[in-house]
């Protein structure tokens, strides 16, 4: 789905002040309901990470660890059974997973009376059943499925739907008998970078001639897209030749603006495609 500036726009106006929770996403999808629900969330998220890079450090000031872990301890005291740091999470906007990792990391330190190791503490935010306070185990639970942004859920998650993508790019290929190497088999013949795909014969789409193809199972915004032209596309580009990267859950329409310098954004699988030959026949023209 392409986006016009002022459309995306507006929908970053409405995540301004909602929290990384399921039942934020509800209320954005009824509020635009003409967006995919993967849309909404990809660009929710992509937003709140950059407001969670603006406010981390006062989150993780030593001050403001011990005042939360002490609210915690007394609230879940007082209510045993109701998700306190969940609560706590939203009230301080901080990411509820985040906020699981901090309460986490200091009742380790109290128990062991030393930093605990990353393995350590990131087991135990992925199974909470590890941790040997049960109350303390069922909010850090709570935090994690209910967070949409952070976290190990929300990390296999994405991993799991970049996967997904890749083998549908892949199937779309193979549809059409294009013949390619993939990240792994280029890896394998010595390239460090690489794109997802790479055509054993190129393509052209749209009239513009296509070596390579990106995956990228998110929103395509300004400062993603920047972060990936400098450390991706061009230097594809410089290797490859011009190239596509298709952003399933769509991007801001202006940004397609780098096709004479190599790159044609889409979101989806392109339809117009036609096959060139090979460069070693003599006959150029298309199929």
């Amino acid at each position: 789905m392409r986006l016009t500036r002022a459309e995306y726009k507006e929908i970053v106006r409405w995540t301004e002040h909602m929290r990384p929770t399921r039942q934020c996403m509800k209320m954005l999808k009824e509020r635009f309901p003409n967006h995919s629900q993967s849309t909404l969330l990809s660009i929710f998220s992509l937003e709140y990470q950059k407001r969670t890079k603006r406010t981390i450090s006062r989150h993780h000031a030593p001050d403001a660890i011990e005042s939360y872990y002490q609210r915690y301890l007394s609230a879940a005291k007082a209510h045993p059974a109701a998700p306190v740091l969940l609560e706590m999470a939203i009230e301080v906007d901080l990411s509820p997973a985040l906020m699981a990792r901090l309460i986490l990391d200091r009742f380790l330190q109290g128990l062991e009376g030393e930093m605990p190791s990353k393995t350590t503490l990131n087991s135990m935010l992925k199974e909470p059943s590890l941790i040997p306070d049960h109350i303390l185990a069922n909010n850090i639970y709570q935090c994690t499925i209910n967070d949409c942004c952070y976290g190990p859920l929300v990390d296999c998650i994405k991993h799991a739907i970049g996967q997904e993508h890749e083998v549908l790019l892949r199937d779309k290929l193979r549809e059409r008998n294009l013949s390619f190497l993939d990240e792994n088999q280029l890896r394998a013949m010595g390239y460090d970078k690489t794109p997802d795909i790479m055509l054993e014969v190129p393509i052209a789409v749209e009239g513009l001639i296509v070596h390579w193809v990106e995956s990228k199972a998110s929103f395509g915004d300004d400062h993603s897209h920047r972060t990936y032209l400098n450390e991706q596309f061009w230097s594809y580009c410089n290797r490859f030749g011009p190239g596509l990267v298709i952003y399933w859950y769509g991007f801001i329409g202006e940004l397609d603006c780098q096709r004479d310098r190599g790159i044609l954004l889409k979101d989806r699988f392109p339809t117009d495609i036609v096959t060139l030959q090979p460069a070693s026949q003599k006959d150029q023209t298309p199929q």
